[in-house]
């Protein structure tokens, strides 16, 4: 049909990944959502490398579901933009939206899942919310650790790369993370919180 593509209709989720897509921001604390979908994708052997949406994107199937795995290249403060336009196109659901993001208010080795919920100040999730009109999105928010010093200014905090130690406790979270998205897509999110909360 004129228009469609192959995906069309048939994806039945998204998971969306929060991140910057410039070089300097590879591996750094606010790329964490990012890192998380690189790790789902190659869990699930998947390839996230077309460019649609303002994103670059692949599709899998996780928990019997056909997923569009998204990595938004809007920059952080933009993201919803991606994030609606691909919703719009599939006619998916908030509900069926699943937000990784990084977390200044959770040590590193932390993870906390919600089923919705304001932005708690991640502007990546506040431009989600803002431009789709809902809060219905679960999210899986990942520990970056607060600022070691309160004199830091934040966005020099955020914008700073882990070191080789938190690389390996991160390994972890991206692991537990891509199983608790399973377990959401299974309807299955209150034992998804109940395990990696």
């Amino acid at each position: 049909m004129f228009g469609k593509n192959k995906f069309s209709g048939s994806i039945e989720y998204l998971v969306v990944g929060l991140g910057n897509p410039d070089r300097k921001y590879e591996s750094t604390r606010h790329n964490t959502g990012w890192l998380a979908l690189d790790y789902i994708a190659e869990k699930y052997n998947c390839k996230v490398n077309k460019i649609k949406y303002k994103s670059f994107v692949g599709d899998c199937t996780i928990g019997g579901a056909r997923i569009m795995l998204m990595k938004p290249t809007t920059y952080m403060n933009n993201s919803g933009q991606a994030v609606v336009e691909a919703m719009n196109f599939y006619k998916i659901p908030p509900e069926k939206v699943i937000v990784i993001f990084d977390d200044i208010s959770l040590d590193v080795g932390k993870m906390r899942i919600r089923s919705k919920g304001s932005d708690g100040g991640q502007k990546g999730m506040r431009s989600i919310i803002y431009l789709s009109g809902s809060e219905n999105f679960p999210r899986i928010k990942i520990g970056i650790g607060a600022k070691p010093n309160p004199h830091w200014d934040l966005a020099d905090w955020v914008l700073s790369k882990f070191t080789d130690d938190e690389f390996k406790t991160l390994g972890t979270m991206f692991d537990n993370a891509a199983k608790a998205v399973e377990l959401i897509i299974e309807g299955k999110a209150d034992r998804a919180m109940n395990l990696y909360n």
